[in-house]
């Protein structure tokens, strides 16, 4: 039952919005602030011109606008045919393809860029074959190549996941009207199904531009650091957290991201996509010819070769001592898996502490902000879901140096411990950067939970409080399972805010100490075999969510 609203509710909300804006509004306003005054705090425009002085920030800035853009562009090209053929043509594997498609995401891109440069590398596996075979060499990983080559590779399944559900639900009646007027091939996928297909498509491109904008680690891990990104965190880590050209950089990273995700609504604005029936299901899938299956079976081959190349590529790293100017390692060893255990089991044990926590807060929040929007008529509530997913919008290494000047100076109560130097600053930032996917996620539950069954409750005596706790949360109990391991998972291999909040090693999670290891040839070994358990703790953590996933829909399934 929809009404009007509470007491209770309102406090909640409060304390919500309380929340979002200290650890949210806050740091980023005070970055902007920043930015654009002088230290007596008069307005100034002056530290962005001395931005665009600097050969460097110019170069900079351009380079990461190429390496997203170009990114995008080839994310697409990997995406676009894969959807299509597995969508729209009878496929054998079809599943397992799209399974396979989607493995890039369960691996931190700076994890996988140490891999491709063994294999992709100017002295990697391919170009030593390449050289013998026929005298080449191929600059695959060089400078913003590598880059761009990491970070499509890595984030092409969020345009993939997108336009796979886009292409299933289109109207087979407006494809097959265009085939009876004789459009087919090319010509029917470029006026029809692709326009058709544009939301998700754009959904999909929108989150690759963001991501790649954004994104810290890889750059670094490939020393590459003529980016923004790179940039920032230089500027604030050696010259000081006042360097008002850091913030300027923050800045322009965020604009940048709100400009892409503007874009994305403009491009779909005053447009019709909607359907009258609905599709995919309906739509009789076509058979390849045979020169069509070759060409399609030899596309999906060669990009899936590409998909599971950093995945093995790691896994041969993490039980070799060196890998260097060879083809494959020549000495095996579980070594590499035995220092971790003995330097690192504090960094593995941390990296459950802080994502646990900041998942387990996300679904909390999330719960809260999905009721109070979707069961509650309380003025303002949408601006709960606003300041929520505007933290898709914020680089994690923005959001550093926000926290980092926001809160210096601030001791934690009863510890005489600073704010910025505690490991509770990082678990902030991991609730902050991950609520929107829990958000989401408890959204979907409460919106597919028919408000009759809470009227039913309240008319058999519940009160507002018992029918939350006895009705609503445990038939939300999936999608905040679903919440929580994707803020999990997600928040475990977090590198952009976390190498700017941890102050020492002992605080320091599982990505960090990556970064570190890989830092020197000695240390990849050990580094890797620290990726394979992060990749290994995330798979674990979607299979497992998955399984209970199904069986708690089979559970509800029996009782309706």
């Amino acid at each position: 039952m929809i009404s009007r609203f509470s007491l209770a509710q309102a406090t909640i909300a409060l304390a919500i919005a309380a929340f979002l804006a200290v650890f949210l509004l806050i740091p980023v306003a005070t970055v902007i602030y920043v930015a654009f005054t002088n230290p007596d705090g008069s307005l100034t425009l002056s530290h962005l011109f001395s931005f665009f002085q600097l050969s460097l920030m110019r170069e900079s800035f351009w380079n990461s606008l190429i390496v997203a853009f170009a990114s995008v562009v080839i994310a697409s090209l990997i995406a676009l045919p894969l959807a299509y053929f597995t969508v729209r043509f009878q496929f054998r594997g079809a599943l397992l393809i799209q399974t396979l498609g989607v493995l890039p995401l369960v691996m931190p891109p700076f994890v996988g860029a140490v891999a491709m440069q063994l294999i992709f590398g100017r002295s990697g596996s391919l170009n030593l074959l390449l050289g013998e075979w026929f005298g080449i060499n191929l600059p695959i990983m060089e400078g913003l190549n590598g880059v761009i080559f990491v970070e499509a590779l890595h984030y092409f399944p969020f345009i993939l996941l997108n336009l796979t559900v886009a292409l299933a639900n289109i109207d087979s009646a407006m494809e097959e009207s265009a085939q009876n007027l004789g459009a087919s091939g090319f010509r029917l996928f470029r006026r029809i199904v692709f326009p058709l297909a544009m939301p998700g498509y754009v959904a999909g491109a929108s989150l690759v531009f963001i991501k790649v904008f954004d994104d810290l680690g890889t750059p670094l891990v490939l020393n590459v650091t003529n980016m923004l990104a790179p940039q920032a965190y230089l500027r604030i880590t050696s010259i000081g957290i006042e360097d008002p050209v850091g913030y300027v950089i923050s800045v322009l990273m965020v604009a940048f991201s709100l400009l892409a995700l503007w874009a994305s609504a403009l491009v779909l604005k005053n447009r019709e996509y909607a359907t009258l029936q609905r599709g995919g299901s309906t739509l009789a899938r076509r058979r390849l010819t045979p020169w069509q299956a070759v060409l399609a079976y030899g596309w999906i081959v060669l990009v899936l070769a590409l998909v599971l190349a950093p995945h093995a590529g790691i896994l041969l790293l993490s039980v070799t001592r060196v890998w260097s100017y060879s083809v494959l390692p020549e000495m095996y060893t579980l070594a590499n898996y035995v220092t971790v255990f003995e330097d690192s089991p504090r960094m593995i044990a941390n990296t459950a502490l802080y994502a646990g926590a900041a998942a387990a807060l996300d679904v909390v929040l999330g719960t809260g902000i999905a009721y109070l929007i979707l069961r509650t008529r309380l003025p303002g509530r949408q601006l709960l879901d606003f300041m929520a997913s505007a933290a898709l919008a914020i680089p994690g290494v923005v959001l550093g140096i926000g926290y980092l000047r926001t809160f210096r100076g601030i001791e934690l109560p009863f510890m005489g411990e600073p704010l910025t130097s505690s490991w509770i600053i990082i678990m902030f930032a991991y609730v902050v950067r991950r609520l929107p996917y829990a958000l989401r996620s408890c959204m979907a539950a409460l919106t597919q939970l028919h408000v009759s069954l809470e009227e039913a409750a309240e008319n058999l005596g519940a009160n507002k409080r018992r029918t939350v706790a006895r009705i609503v949360v445990p038939l939300m109990a999936g999608g905040i399972l679903a919440g929580f391991v994707t803020s999990f998972i997600t928040a475990a291999v977090e590198l952009s805010a976390t190498i700017m909040l941890v102050t020492s090693q002992d605080d320091a999670p599982m990505s960090y100490g990556i970064y570190l290891y890989m830092q020197s040839i000695a240390g990849r070994g050990p580094g890797a075999a620290l990726g394979v358990i992060a990749v290994a703790l995330v798979a674990l953590g979607t299979y497992f969510s998955n399984r209970v996933l199904k069986a708690r829909a089979a559970e509800l399934e029996a009782r309706l």
